[in-house]
This record gives structure tokens, sequence and C-alpha cells, in this order.
């Protein structure tokens, strides 16, 4: 998906709302447990529940790849599943990868070829090692990676908030690493819980898409991201995860999904009229 078609489908959904599919196995619906897949039984039905409200589904392979082979098996199928839905959705490999060259070549094809099972629309990754360990994943048509710039966990403050040559490390991470893409293929994650370091850092990348997580159970404000983050595309994903997926472990939880998910968007869709993306 480009950067018009996201741009795109937001003004038709009136929505900047990404689902984290973090979809920890002891957590699902005790009444899923009985079914062959239940990770991917309990994906699909969070995916109907919330489709209309969602332009993105976010799935955290840490919640996949330490189930082994059944993991796997679970996170391909929600990938086939939501390729196959009619409605356009933009898909994000929450896997923060990034390794020398020929390495992150590897992981990119996993995760971007359409010959795959997988074939995300974008993928996190570990901008530490540098330009050759984040171009392999700019090199593929439509797909997009997703930079670690300013995260939102306590052990942020260890390095990113760090000064070195009078300037925090996340900010010489976003002006080093904007020359190596464009708006066009590269966003940055900017965590919710400091939203007011969004205004710092859309004045280094006024255009790019940031990926904000900390929104819901994390305790970051909605209002707060857009008021320091909003441009006039929107220029916003943010993720929630717990707060949606988990809102009920019992039989109503799709209604309860729903429910938070559309809460959600209503607010979503005040505040893009508020900053004049949509009317």
């Amino acid at each position: 998906m480009n950067r018009s078609e996201l741009i795109q489908l937001i003004k038709d959904k009136r929505s900047f709302l990404c689902v984290g599919l973090d979809s920890d196995i002891s957590k699902i619906p005790i009444h899923l447990l009985d079914d062959d897949d239940p990770v991917f039984a309990f994906n699909r039905q969070i995916i109907d529940a919330t489709i209309s409200l969602a332009v993105a589904y976010k799935p955290n392979l840490a919640f996949y790849e330490s189930r082994g082979r059944k993991g796997w098996e679970s996170l391909e199928k929600t990938m086939q599943y939501i390729n196959r839905i009619p409605q356009k959705v933009f898909t994000i490999a929450d896997a923060k990868r990034g390794d020398i060259g020929n390495t992150s070549q590897q992981y990119a094809k996993a995760f971007f070829d359409p010959k795959n099972s997988l074939n995300f629309d974008a993928v996190t990754i570990a901008p530490y090692m540098g330009e050759d360990s984040v171009s392999p994943f700019l090199s593929f048509a439509g797909k997009w990676g997703v930079l670690l710039a300013l995260t939102s966990n306590k052990g942020a403050a260890d390095f990113q908030l760090q000064h070195c040559d009078e300037k925090p490390l996340f900010k010489q991470v976003l002006e080093k690493s904007k020359l190596w893409g464009t708006a066009e293929n590269m966003m940055y994650v900017a965590g919710a819980t400091r939203a007011e370091m969004l205004t710092e850092i859309r004045k280094i990348i006024p255009r790019h898409f940031l990926l904000v997580p900390g929104v819901g159970a994390q305790g970051g404000s909605l209002t707060e991201v857009a008021r320091y983050g909003m441009n006039s595309d929107c220029g916003l994903l943010v993720n929630a995860s717990r707060n949606i997926i988990f809102a009920s472990q019992g039989k109503d939880f799709t209604q309860k999904a729903y429910q938070e998910a559309h809460a959600m968007q209503k607010e979503m869709e005040s505040l893009l009229i508020t900053h004049g993306v949509i009317k």
C-alpha cells in the first residue's frame, strides 16, 4: 500500500486506528482453546469485529514465534485471512528486525515478498546498525520500513533520551535516517506516553507517518498525540492492543472489542475534523 492509498484509507474510514494483534494464548477466551488453532480463531473474530473501524493491524511476532511452528502457522493464516478481505487494510509486522545487509535482505523478503505467505505492508526495524541494515527493507515497491525512534517503554531513557553532542540520541536517529528513505516508504515509532515530544519530532520529519503505541492500556492521550503529532495528511497510526483485543475474555469478546474500537474511532474522527484532515 502506497502513501496516497493509506491517506485515502484514513479519510474513508475516518480513523487512524491500528489494532495490535498481541494475541497471547494465555489471555484469549477459554472457549476458543478447543479450536484446532485458537490464536487464529481469536484473530479472525477480532478482525471481523473491528475491520470497519481499523485502518491497520499489527501482529507482534513475539506472541507467534514463542509458540514455534504452531505460532507461525497462526500468523500465516492470519495474514492470509487479512489479505483476502475485500476491504483494504494496512498491515505491520512488529518484528523489530535490523541486521547486516544480506541478513536484512532475507528478513525483508520474508515479510514483503508476495510469493511468501505473509506479504505485510510494513515491518518495524531497529536502526542501531545503520543504513545498510535498513535499506533492504526500503527496496520493495509499496512497502514500508518503520524505524524505532522514541519508544513508550521505561527503558527508552537508557539510550534514546541520552544526550550526545547536545542532542538526545533519538533526534540524531531521526536526522540521520531520514536521508535513507522518504516519507513514501519510511515511518517512525514514537510513543504516546511522551506525546509532547512529538512537536520536536515533527520539526525533523514533518511529513513522515508516525506509528504511535502507548494509547489505551499504557495511559497515553489520543488528544495529546493529535495535538502534537498530527499533520495535514493525519500522519498518524495509533496502535491499541490490550484495551481492544482483551476488552473481555468471555464469549462477548468480539462485542467488547468492537465497542472499544468504535469509541476510539469516534474520538479519532472528531480529531481528524478538528485538525482539518476531513470534513
